[in-house]
């Protein structure tokens, strides 16, 4: 029973990853979209952090006994990828507003079927 609490970060991330999937391939609304994907994202983010942190590791700052550190490194992508994804979803949100106003719709099959009635 303790292995499974052991590994409790990664279950959260796979619930994440899968409800975010999961409402990205079922919503047809495009801020749902983008919602499904911002917690898709964060459960990339949690695995990641996950995987950086080593249990009793330090900080890596120079003392004069031997120590375990952790490595900042993934901890420092994480921040990078978190301003991505802010920037990311800035642009989509400004991409659905675009949409609305060309479609008078954000549900992604009124804008399939309004964009062929155009075509023909």
């Amino acid at each position: 029973m303790a292995t499974v609490f052991g590994y409790f970060n990664y279950w959260v991330v796979v619930v994440l990853m899968m409800t975010g999937f999961y409402v990205v391939i079922s919503a047809n609304n495009l801020v749902k979209k983008l919602v499904g994907l911002n917690v898709f994202q964060t459960s990339v983010f949690i695995l990641y952090i996950s995987m950086g942190k080593i249990f009793g590791g330090t900080a890596p700052i120079l003392v004069e006994q031997p120590v375990v550190y952790t490595n900042p490194i993934p901890h420092v992508l994480i921040l990078t990828a978190i301003v991505v994804g802010i920037a990311t979803t800035s642009l989509g949100l400004a991409l659905v507003v675009r949409i609305n106003e060309a479609y008078g719709t954000i549900e992604e099959d009124e804008i399939h079927s309004l964009s062929e009635e155009e075509s023909l």
